[in-house]
């Protein structure tokens, strides 16, 4: 493993962090070696800070919680999530709309102002609709679980190819737990969108507009922000496309034949989020 600079090169233009969690400072939600302490540096240095996770089994404030016992000190203000954020994307493009939810977890606080149906199978005329007898408007994948099963994607691909509409939290393939790589909702996005014959909206990472939403949240500009992350892809280039400063960490899902085969090169490659304060010179 190539060795990481941390003490040579400072940021010292940077003035707000954008900081992803799975990967990052937990895995499985147990802080990882040195992040609390490395975001307690960074707290007393003033530097504005916002956690931004793809992570849809949980809520702003429950994930606010794991985090606070874990020891970091952050609060639900401090977090944007992509079912936040796909919230205020429904409700701006589909208002009113029935929306089917696939998902592993329950995030229906974060999704206020959304109607959520469930979907059923109706054998007798092999037709899928809803709880509410109607066909949903938009089918809104989550993160990807046991919920993902046969009868689940076949019938949110018959609604797609009826005329529904598909949005998407987020297309990770994959994300680190603690007994390994999971499968993650990108592995079967791909093949729906290509059945189906329709492109998903993404509205987490690593969509434009997610981090837009992360910078007004912070009040600060591109050129100002870093974005951390463990993802080469949806964290750290998409990041540096919005023009982030971009830094990517070798722990969580790190896999060094993934950077080699990236669409880019990340600003700046450490070893861990312990290693960032001494990076930004703080």
């Amino acid at each position: 493993m190539p060795p990481t600079v941390v003490t040579v090169v400072h940021m010292e233009h940077i003035r707000a962090v954008l900081i992803d969690i799975d990967g990052v400072l937990t895995v499985s939600w147990k802080a990882l070696p040195g992040a609390v302490e490395a975001m307690e540096r960074l707290r007393a240095a003033d530097l504005p800070l916002a956690l931004v996770t793809n992570t849809t089994s949980r809520t702003r404030a429950e994930i606010a919680r794991r985090l606070s016992g874990e020891g970091f000190p952050v609060s639900a203000d401090d977090i944007l999530t992509a079912p936040a954020v796909t919230a205020a994307y429904l409700q701006e493009h589909h208002p009113d709309a029935r929306c089917l939810l696939i998902n592993s977890g329950d995030v229906r606080a974060d999704l206020e102002g959304v109607e959520i149906v469930q979907g059923t199978e109706r054998p007798e005329t092999d037709r899928p609709e809803t709880d509410s007898g109607a066909a949903p408007d938009v089918v809104v994948f989550g993160g990807a679980g046991e919920e993902f099963s046969y009868p689940a994607l076949n019938a949110a691909f018959r609604h797609l190819r009826s005329g529904a509409r598909l949005v998407a939290m987020h297309r990770n393939l994959y994300w680190r737990t603690a007994q390994g790589l999971d499968l993650d909702t990108g592995a079967f996005l791909l093949g729906l969108e290509r059945a189906a014959r329709v492109d998903a909206v993404v509205t987490g990472k690593p969509s434009e507009a997610f981090f837009a939403a992360a910078l007004a949240h912070l009040g600060t500009s591109a050129a100002d922000t870093l974005m951390v992350g463990d993802d080469v892809e949806s964290d750290v280039l998409a990041a540096q496309r919005c023009g982030i400063t971009g830094v990517l960490v070798r722990t969580g899902k790190y896999q060094q034949e993934a950077v080699e085969a990236a669409d880019g090169t990340p600003d700046r490659v450490i070893d861990s989020f312990a290693d960032l304060p001494a990076l930004l010179g703080r």
